[in-house]
């Protein structure tokens, strides 16, 4: 058997496990919603009356992985969200490449919403801020990404392409959607955000799990504004499989970039050390602005 051909066969049990088991009016969601690091509470927002809302464990879900990070439920939630009942499907926690999972199993929910029928992706997550004008609580917009696991070899698209779902040499010029963006700005206005507290950016995708050395983060300060672990491998397959994404960032940390102190006498030794990120902190800020992200994404999809 050709492995595109398995592959489908595989996709298929996935699929058809969701079709026995969803009711009708969730069967098709439009939007397809990735939750990141402590903000899975969204889900909490969706309709329950007439018992709109289904929940599958990823653990039960044919093909599914497991999330093993802190902050991510792990599971897939159906639902009716918002004035406008759009049916929505919200992936609690996500899976990373550095959890020890193929990015073909990190992306396989992007490709089951696509065959559900989903036409728009909304991926969030948590981002240390390289860029100094950020600050810690800013929602960033994302307009570009740097994929550095990409550039050297690391993409869920490599190995034979799936042509029932995009052309094999993949444009990336334009991956988040630029009307979408719109929508962003307009619904963090109707929500009188302060001004600032959304700002656009260009995210860097690094591996993990460790956090970048200064000498890294100095490096990845050329090149983008903020950085994370995650989010871009579901951007490139969403985009291989034609939907429109909106990435929203929420800027936990400000990462070190000082040199530090200097063993070498004659070197500077009034330089002040900055405190090193971690894992709790991105947590307790997630948490902290959890509400105001929840409102932001129900803005949207309802402008969508």
């Amino acid at each position: 058997m050709q492995e595109n051909e398995a592959n489908n066969e595989f996709y298929d049990t996935t699929l058809n496990y969701f079709r026995v088991k969803l009711p009708t009016e969730l069967s098709q969601p439009k939007i397809a919603i990735i939750c990141g690091s402590g903000l899975g509470g969204l889900v909490d927002t969706i309709d329950e009356t007439n018992c709109n809302k289904v929940e599958f464990e990823y653990k039960d879900i044919p093909g599914f992985v497991t999330s093993t990070v802190q902050g991510h439920a792990g599971k897939l939630v159906f639902g009716l969200l918002g004035e406008n009942q759009t049916p929505i499907v919200c992936m609690v926690g996500r899976f990373h490449f550095y959890e020890g999972h193929s990015l073909k199993q990190v992306t396989l929910p992007v490709r089951i919403f696509k065959l559900l029928g989903v036409k728009v992706l909304i991926v969030t997550n948590a981002s240390g801020a390289l860029n100094k004008d950020f600050r810690v609580g800013n929602v960033a917009v994302l307009t570009d990404h740097v994929s550095l696991p990409g550039l050297a070899g690391n993409n869920p698209l490599f190995g034979p392409n799936h042509d029932e779902f995009g052309p094999r040499f993949l444009p990336m010029t334009e991956p988040y959607d630029f009307d979408l963006r719109v929508l962003a700005f307009k619904a963090a206005s109707s929500l009188n955000f302060d001004k600032g507290v959304l700002k656009e950016a260009i995210y860097c995708f690094v591996g993990g799990p460790s956090y970048e050395t200064k000498a890294e983060a100095r490096f990845l300060s050329t090149i983008g504004d903020i950085v994370g672990m995650s989010t871009v491998p579901e951007v490139i397959v969403a985009r291989h499989s034609g939907m429109r994404v909106l990435g929203l960032s929420l800027v936990t940390n400000m990462v070190v970039l000082g040199k530090g102190r200097s063993a070498d006498p004659s070197g500077d030794s009034g330089i002040i050390e900055e405190q090193p990120p971690n894992h709790e902190e991105v947590l307790e800020v997630s948490r902290s602005r959890a509400d105001d992200m929840q409102k932001l994404v129900k803005a949207i999809i309802e402008l969508i």
